[in-house]
C-alpha cells in the first residue's frame, strides 16, 4: 500500500488530507496516472487527481498535462520519476524524491501547501516520522490512568498556528520544564514571562487561565472566543492577576475576527493532552493546539515524536535525499 498526505489549511480541522492508495509503490501510482492519461484522450488530470486523491492538490496536474501533450513515456525507476517530476511538475518551493517517496513543497500564493507519497516500507522504518501525518480523525488519544514516571515531567506546547503566509514551521513547540499538565493551570498563573518569552498564544492562555481553574479546558474555551491573535495586547504580559482582568474585558468587549466561527471549534482536554481545533478564519479554517506532557509521550511515543517533527519542519522524513 502506499499513501497520500496533503498538507492543507483549506481541509478539515487537522489541516490535512490523508488518502490510502491501493498501489505498491509511489513509482506504482505515478504509472497509473500514466496509463489513464493513454487510455484516454480526452483525459481531464484534475478531475482524476480529484477522485484519486480526494481533492485538487496544488499544481499536480501539470505533470500529467505534459506528459499528455508532449508525449512522455511513463516512468520504469524512481530516478526516472525524479526528473520528470524535477522538469515537467509545477511546485515553488523544493521537491525530494527517493525510492519510497515523493514530498514536494510549494504554495498557492496565499498559504505553503506540503505534499507527500510514501510507502509502507517507509511506514515502517519511520514510525517517528508518519504516526501522526497518517492520524486523519479528531482528537488524538489521551492516556488516561497512566502512571507518572519519576522525575518532575516536562509539558510541551506544539502550536500549529501560522499568520499571513508563513503557514508551516511559524512557531516550534515550546517546552515547559519541570511541570506535567495536571499542574500547568497553577504553573501558568504563577509564572510572569516577558513579553518576547513565550508565543502569543500562551501568553493569551495563561491570561485567560482563572483563579478557580484547576485544568487547561476552561482558559482553551475561552480563548476560542479571544478577538484578535494578531492584535498587540502587552497588558496580558504582566503579572497574572492584572493579566487576566484585562483578559476577561477583552473577552466582554470584543468579537472574534477575520470569519471565525467558535461554534466549529473542537476542544478535549484530558490528563495528560489538551487539544484544541480552534477555527481561526473564515477562509484557511483551523489550527491546532497541542499541550501534553511526558505521561502521554510515554503511552504515545511515535505519535509524539511525529507530532514534534511535524511542528518543526515542512517535512517530517528529511531523509536528505533529494
Amino acid at each position: 500500500m502506499s499513501y497520500f498526505v496533503y498538507r492543507t489549511h483549506y481541509e478539515g480541522p487537522l489541516s490535512k488530507r490523508v488518502r490510502r492508495l491501493p498501489d505498491a509503490t509511489v513509482l506504482d501510482w505515478f504509472r497509473r496516472a500514466w496509463a489513464a492519461v493513454a487510455d484516454d484522450g480526452r483525459w481531464d488530470a484534475t478531475a482524476w487527481i480529484q477522485t484519486e486523491l480526494g481533492g485538487d492538490v496544488y499544481g499536480l496536474h501539470t505533470l500529467f498535462e505534459r506528459a499528455r501533450e508532449h508525449g512522455l513515456p511513463a516512468p520504469n525507476s524512481w530516478q526516472e520519476l525524479r526528473d520528470l517530476l524535477r522538469e515537467h511538475l509545477y511546485f515553488e518551493g523544493d521537491l525530494r524524491v527517493d525510492e519510497h517517496s515523493v514530498r514536494v513543497h510549494t504554495d498557492d500564493d496565499e498559504v505553503e501547501l506540503p505534499y507527500f507519497f510514501f510507502d509502507d516500507t517507509l511506514v515502517a522504518a519511520r514510525p517517528d516520522a508518519v504516526a501522526y501525518l497518517l492520524h486523519d480523525d479528531w482528537p488524538l488519544p489521551d492516556a488516561p490512568g497512566a502512571p507518572s514516571p519519576d522525575g518532575e515531567g516536562m509539558t510541551h506546547a506544539v502550536l500549529l498556528t501560522f499568520y499571513d503566509s508563513d503557514s508551516i514551521c511559524w512557531q516550534p513547540p515550546f517546552v515547559f520544564p519541570g511541570v506535567r499538565l495536571p499542574d500547568l493551570a497553577a504553573h501558568l498563573r504563577a509564572t510572569t514571562p516577558g513579553p518576547k518569552e513565550w508565543p502569543g498564544e500562551l501568553l493569551v492562555l495563561r491570561a485567560l487561565v482563572a483563579p478557580e481553574d484547576d485544568d487547561l479546558g476552561p482558559a482553551l474555551g475561552r480563548c476560542n472566543h479571544w478577538p484578535s491573535y494578531e492584535a498587540s495586547t502587552p497588558e496580558i504580559t504582566g503579572g497574572h492577576h492584572a493579566a487576566h482582568e484585562f483578559a476577561m474585558r477583552a473577552l466582554r468587549n470584543g468579537e472574534p475576527d477575520n470569519g471565525r466561527d467558535p461554534s466549529r471549534t473542537l476542544l478535549r482536554s484530558g490528563a495528560h493532552l489538551a487539544q484544541m481545533s480552534i477555527h481561526m478564519h473564515g477562509f484557511f479554517g483551523h489550527q491546532q493546539w497541542f499541550l501534553f506532557d511526558d505521561v502521554w509521550v510515554g503511552q504515545n511515543e511515535d505519535l509524539a515524536g511525529s507530532l514534534l517533527r511535524y511542528a518543526t519542519d515542512w517535512d517530517p522524513f528529511d531523509l536528505g535525499s533529494r
